[in-house]
């Protein structure tokens, strides 16, 4: 077993911002690469609501906390730091990039791996927030099955709610789509999801109810109530990469429309050299799988760019006696 400590050191090899699944499994590629490597952590997970992972093969139902908790330790267990911290700013610097701390301490790396995730905008509806990961969700793959067969909403925001319409019929024959003036439904759209045997339901919505922290139904601006036990909605997904414009980079809206995000190529290489991204900084609907192993591609082209620099610099070292 590697002595390690989590007291932040002043250098790395790699800085990963953020302890999600992505960056915790960048860590791991990096820490068995025997590279220094520290995650610096926030502790604001965006399953935090969520009773458990799904569709995790060899985790399928595990507490996200505890998760990340084996996550961690895995990191740890190569080497690797873990930090608790919030991070404010970046910065290029000589040989590579100066990472602030909220609370006044800086560290440098030559590589910076971002998997700070993002935030979700849910609708302004009162009565809403309160039930997210819970009596609120978002997507079916995720939470479909504990649901199954219950009196479902789906509270549209857009165009693409009739797709969520249609994938969470899959779950229960008890679906009500509740347009809310945000989703226009042409004839032929409207005729799919009645053939299904699911309910439209047009108009504003005043409020959400509930009873003993559970959602009871939907209340309409005409005054109508909808009994419905669970609701199914998509929110604004935003990157979460403010601290990323002292280097020049930001978020740009996704093509579907979803939210925004930090683009970059398929192994996770954004525009600023030096600095990567994984999970769903950049991948809005990524799932815990999928971010993982975005992570762990990361690691390790980062890994190689590393050992390019070094092998570059031992030429030109060998050149020169």
């Amino acid at each position: 077993m590697v002595a390690v400590t989590d007291e932040l050191r002043d250098q790395y090899d790699v800085v990963v911002v953020g302890g999600g699944a992505a960056g915790l499994n960048g860590a791991l590629m990096l820490a068995r690469a025997r590279r220094a490597v520290a995650v610096i952590d926030a502790g604001e997970p965006r399953n935090a609501p969520a009773e458990g992972v799904h569709g995790l093969l060899g985790r399928e139902g595990m507490p996200p906390a505890e998760l990340l908790a084996i996550g961690r330790g895995e990191v740890r267990q190569y080497g690797g730091h873990v930090v608790d911290g919030a991070v404010s700013g970046a910065k290029a610097a000589e040989g590579g990039f100066a990472v602030a701390l909220a609370d006044g301490r800086e560290v440098k790396a030559r590589k910076l791996l971002v998997t700070t995730g993002l935030v979700d905008r849910l609708p302004e509806i009162p009565g809403l927030a309160e039930h997210w990961g819970r009596g609120l969700i978002h997507c079916p793959y995720c939470h479909g099955w504990e649901v199954r067969d219950r009196a479902i909403g789906v509270i549209a925001t857009g165009p693409m709610s009739m797709h969520g319409a249609l994938l969470f019929r899959q779950w229960t024959a008890d679906l009500v789509v509740f347009t809310n003036e945000r989703l226009a439904l042409p004839a032929e759209e409207r005729e799919k999801l009645i053939a299904r045997g699911t309910r439209i339901v047009d108009g504003a919505i005043e409020r959400i109810e509930a009873e003993d922290g559970r959602i009871t139904g939907v209340r309409l601006a005409g005054g109508e109530f909808v009994e419905r036990s669970v609701l199914a909605t998509a929110s604004r997904m935003e990157a979460r990469a403010g601290f990323l414009k002292g280097l020049g980079l930001t978020t740009v809206e996704h093509q579907s429309g979803a939210g925004e995000h930090v683009p970059a190529d398929p192994v996770g290489r954004t525009d600023v050299p030096g600095v990567w991204v994984a999970g769903n900084v950049t991948d809005l609907m990524g799932q815990v799988g999928a971010s993982a192993a975005a992570g762990a591609m990361a690691g390790a082209q980062i890994n190689m760019e590393l050992v390019n620099e070094d092998t570059a610099a031992a030429v030109a070292e060998y050149r020169a006696r």
